[in-house]
């Protein structure tokens, strides 16, 4: 059974984790290369899409009782954006703006860059299953 149409927005906008893998060969979705610190050189994930921007965005819900799973796949398109590139200042101030509103942790932690390195994550194709309408509490 696929998740309801209603669902797959309401947890795209809501679900706070999701997993981004980039090993696979209109909207979009952002998600921040944050500021902690990492070793010398350019993060694994940002050198892959550099090199190969089909992706995959995971979220799911796992439970013992297996009538309440789920999961969401989008599959992107992906581009690094960084803090110099032209024509993405507003889209990309308008998407760190949304990220900081959907988690306050933003606010008491310093963990985005200033000015911030988003991936702008396009999305070609939504697959999802769910165990039941009981399984997503957003249904």
């Amino acid at each position: 059974m696929q998740l309801p149409q209603s669902a797959i927005g309401a947890l795209l906008d809501s679900w706070p984790v999701a997993r981004l893998a980039t090993l696979g060969p209109e909207g979009l979705l952002w998600s921040p290369i944050d500021a902690k610190p990492k070793r010398a050189g350019e993060l694994a994930r940002v050198r892959h899409l550099r090199a190969h921007p089909a992706a995959s965005l995971l979220l799911d819900e796992y439970s013992d009782d297996w009538s309440r799973l789920w999961w969401l796949r989008v599959d992107v398109t992906a581009r690094v954006v960084e803090p110099a590139d032209s024509g993405a200042g507003a889209a990309a101030a308008a998407a760190v703006a949304a990220l900081r509103a959907k988690y306050p942790q933003y606010a008491q932690v310093a963990v985005l860059r200033e000015p911030a390195t988003l991936l702008e994550l396009r999305p070609v194709r939504i697959a999802s299953w769910c165990a039941g309408r009981e399984a997503v509490p957003i249904c």
